[in-house]
C-alpha cells in the first residue's frame, strides 16, 4: 500500500471549522509541518476537503 506525503501549506487562519478539525485530525500542526499516512478512501476523502491548504506527495 502506497504512502501520502502531506504538507500543510497555507495557514489555517480564516478556513472553516471543519477545515480546521481536518487539518487537526490529519495530524499537522503549523505551516510547513509533514506527516506520512496511507493511501486510502479515508485519507483521500480528508485531502479533498482541504485540498487547497495542503501539499500531497506519493511516497
Amino acid at each position: 500500500m502506497a504512502t501520502l506525503k502531506i504538507t500543510l501549506v497555507k495557514s489555517t487562519i480564516g478556513a472553516l471549522a471543519d477545515q480546521k478539525a481536518t487539518i487537526k485530525a490529519l495530524g499537522l500542526h503549523k505551516t510547513n509541518s509533514v506527516v506520512e499516512k496511507p493511501d486510502n478512501a479515508c485519507t483521500r476523502g480528508m485531502l479533498f476537503k482541504v485540498k487547497h491548504l495542503v501539499k500531497v506527495e506519493e511516497v
